[in-house]
């Protein structure tokens, strides 16, 4: 099951892309029920939509919709970093690997959706890559014990958590600015629940322009996503509809020597086995002046 938030006709709604391309307006037979697809998410509504999907005939072709943000408006977007191993050697610093995840948090406005541009403003020539899988959370909680914390993942997305590198070193402890310039990540195409997805480690694997730039699976992560959710929830409540970015393999940008830096033109893809392709051209920012 892969499902989209779309527009069509001038009207946003969201459902399920079938094996065929066809899409299942879920949003229009839910209606008031689940006006959105965090609705469907929080009211655990999956198992209903799978009934409509398995009777209904697609009522549009891929092709003929706009894909949107899976999750159009998100609760929290908290980003971690470091989580892979052998990424902290990336930083020829000498420090230990970090006892604790590192985490950051990301507004909405910072991504676009699969397909249309991330945007290079003019204050960075240092605009990067990084590929990563999100968790999409379906249920709320708070100081979740690591062994029941899967049970809190709805499904899982992509994203590239695009950066302005010189813009993480403004501040001595921060990485925020660098983050979230406007519509300079991506996240897509669609939330694949978990019991639609690989059940062993998740592959992953970012190109930039055809040419593969990193690779790795989530057998080598630092802190696995239940242990994640555990950390997190433990000052934060999880709510349906939280994101959160585990973190990116070695290969980003920054890291070749010279840097390998993103410019207008180029096109990034961020695949997940068994999940999908989030794909987006690169271009620069168009300003007018003060």
């Amino acid at each position: 099951m892969k499902l989209i938030t779309f527009q069509r006709a001038g009207r946003t709604s969201y459902g399920v892309v079938q094996d065929g391309g066809g899409v299942v307006d879920l949003g229009g037979r839910l209606g008031q029920e689940a006006p959105a697809l965090v609705d469907l998410i929080g009211k655990r509504l999956k198992s209903r939509a799978e009934e409509i999907v398995a009777r209904e005939a697609g009522d549009y072709p891929i092709e003929s919709v706009k894909l949107d943000l899976p999750l159009p408006a998100p609760g929290k977007i908290l980003c971690v970093g470091i989580n892979y191993l052998d990424r902290n050697a990336e930083y020829s610093d000498g420090t230990e690997q970090p006892k604790n995840p590192s985490v950051f948090l990301r507004v909405p406005a910072s991504f676009v959706a699969h397909g249309q541009p991330l945007i290079r403003p003019p204050e960075t020539k240092q605009f990067d890559y990084e590929g990563e899988i999100a968790l999409v959370i379906g249920k709320r909680g708070r100081r979740i014990a690591r062994e029941a914390a899967m049970g809190h993942v709805f499904g899982y997305t992509i994203s590239n958590e695009g950066t302005a590198r010189e813009w993480t070193r403004h501040g001595k402890f921060n990485v925020t600015q660098g983050k979230n310039f406007d519509r300079s990540g991506s996240i897509g195409p669609w939330i694949v629940p978990t019991d639609a997805a690989p059940s062993g480690p998740l592959r992953l694997q970012t190109r930039v322009n055809g040419e593969e730039r990193q690779h790795d699976t989530t057998a080598r992560l630092l802190f696995p996503f239940d242990y994640l959710i555990s950390y997190l929830s433990t000052f934060t409540t999880l709510e349906p509809g939280d994101l959160i970015l585990t973190g990116t393999p070695n290969g980003a940008g920054a890291r070749f020597n010279p840097p390998k830096w993103l410019v207008p033109g180029d096109v990034v893809e961020v695949e997940v086995e068994g999940v999908g392709v989030l794909s987006n051209p690169v271009q620069d920012e168009l300003t007018t002046g003060a």
